[in-house]
């Protein structure tokens, strides 16, 4: 009998070079250092796109990075991050730091942990978009604009599960989860599909196309952008990075500028005067390395650094070191960035284009409208019903974020009047909507304005255009509800 010899291969030689050099990634979780917050420290392999992969995770957890140092210079990846929770103190939940630990690199304990997933499933409240059609539209903006959207899926037979939308000179970006009225099911019919699309890109073209710079829009700027079947599980951060990509896609960023790029700036970025501090963005070479170094001060807010690094990365730019941290409510972020072919910014339409688009991604998140929040049992066409109401009532809606928890409908808006300017609601509006509101169509409503709920009724803010929305809204809502039963 011949013998058949085969080569050796040592079991353990694939973690070679990780028993060499030590781990892929290594993720720490320090609550001692600091005092008011939690390090979360990163050491990794470096790749394109790590950065932002990171701050998503950061950022789903609805942490606040009050400042961070980055270096990712010869292939290795090396960051601090100081975050804090939503309520400003450290991380106590040791569900919330293995799931970081797990979600960004590899840990000492079981790859996937039971109790991490499950934190996560309750961290995000997701429903599961398998069973859903993803719609993206973009198109040039006008009041009443999501209303109609939400009234031609509705007369479409289609149940808007969740949505999404922003607008922000002059363009609306939308992405929205959609099934079938009758089935609950995904829409996978092509003549469907091609209906729904039709319908929607006539909506969204009943717009007189002219761009804020007085232009006439292209065609590109009016347009259904996709339908994604089936496979859609994206987290909110997901969804607001292709937000931003819908908005770059359609360049809500050619509109009025905050300030020229070549404007001189005091040390801090603004004048002296409060009232005078705004965004501002400006790129210097630094030469003796060959990057181009990218600054911005503004005014500081949840989920800043993740907007900045979202636009910085899909603008296809590699950001090699970086610094940011956050001064009385004013947050200060440095880049050092080349393109991902290599280069820096070498000119000064390149340079104004970043500058742009930065400051567009900055602004887009920023509503100045009132907040209306509106919880209600879920039912067909309940969206387009509020949406109508607010818009035959002088309202427009600027941003949009509607989602769906079970039997639960969850749906929070910005709105503003017809002409774009802020309206000032009162406890007389508030008490109204919710007296009239709460009844048959079980309706919770909040106002916020900016961070602070509308409690209690101001002698100076007595104003009678809200009462008559309250008094109208309850009429409308009121007859849709009966019209279903």
């Amino acid at each position: 009998m011949k013998k058949v010899c085969w080569p050796y291969f040592d079991p353990d030689f694939d973690k070679l070079p990780e028993r060499i050099y030590g781990p892929v990634c290594r993720v720490s979780i320090d609550n001692d250092t600091l005092e008011d917050c939690t390090l979360v420290k990163v050491d990794s392999v470096n790749k394109q796109g790590l950065l932002l992969e990171v701050i998503q995770v950061l950022t789903d957890l609805n942490l606040t990075i009050t400042k961070c140092f980055i270096s990712s210079d010869a292939e290795w990846f090396m960051d601090v991050f100081h975050v804090k929770d939503e309520n400003g103190n450290k991380l106590a939940d040791q569900n919330v730091i293995n799931y970081i630990q797990q979600a960004i690199g590899t840990t000492t304990g079981p790859p996937a942990s039971t109790r991490a997933n499950a934190y996560a499933n309750n961290i995000f409240k997701s429903e599961n978009h398998s069973g859903h059609t993803t719609i993206e539209m973009t198109g040039t903006d006008r009041p009443g604009l999501f209303s109609e959207i939400s009234a031609a899926l509705a007369d479409l037979h289609c149940n808007i599960v969740e949505a999404h939308a922003w607008t922000h000179n002059a363009r609306l970006a939308c992405v929205a989860q959609i099934s079938d009225k009758s089935t609950d099911a995904p829409i996978n019919d092509p003549h469907h599909l091609a209906t729904i699309e039709d319908h929607l890109i006539t909506v969204l073209r009943a717009t007189t196309a002219v761009s804020p710079c007085g232009k006439e829009a292209s065609n590109q700027e009016v347009k259904t952008t996709g339908f994604l079947g089936g496979d859609y599980q994206g987290t909110m951060t997901d969804v607001e990075r292709r937000l931003h990509q819908l908005m770059l896609s359609i360049r809500d960023f050619d509109g009025p500028s905050l300030r020229p790029a070549s404007s001189p700036r005091t040390p801090l970025g603004w004048d002296a005067e409060e009232d005078c501090r705004k965004t501002a963005v400006w790129i210097e070479s630094c030469e003796e390395k060959g990057y181009s170094m990218v600054s911005l001060e503004c005014k500081d807010r949840p989920r800043l650094m993740f907007d900045t690094v979202c636009t910085l990365t899909d603008m296809q730019y590699v950001i090699f070191h970086a610094s940011t941290h956050c001064h009385e409510g004013y947050a200060f972020q440095e880049y050092f960035i080349r393109h991902v072919d290599g280069e820096a910014l070498c000119t000064e339409s390149e340079k104004e284009r970043v500058i742009k688009c930065l400051e567009a991604a900055i602004e887009r998140r920023v509503c100045e409208g009132i907040r209306l929040e509106l919880h209600a049992d879920d039912r067909m066409g309940l969206l387009s019903d509020i949406t109508r109401a607010l818009r035959e009532n002088g309202l427009a809606v600027v941003r949009a974020d509607v989602a769906t928890q079970g039997e639960k409908a969850i749906n929070a808006f910005y709105v503003r009047d017809i002409s774009g300017n802020e309206v000032v609601p009162n406890m007389e509006f508030v008490e109204s909507m919710k007296r009239e509101l709460m009844g048959p169509s079980h309706i919770n409503l909040q106002v916020k304005n900016g961070k602070h709920l509308i409690r209690s009724p101001s002698s100076t803010e007595k104003s009678r255009y809200f009462a008559n929305i309250g008094d109208i809204l309850k009429s409308q809502i009121g007859r849709f509800s009966v019209r279903i039963k």
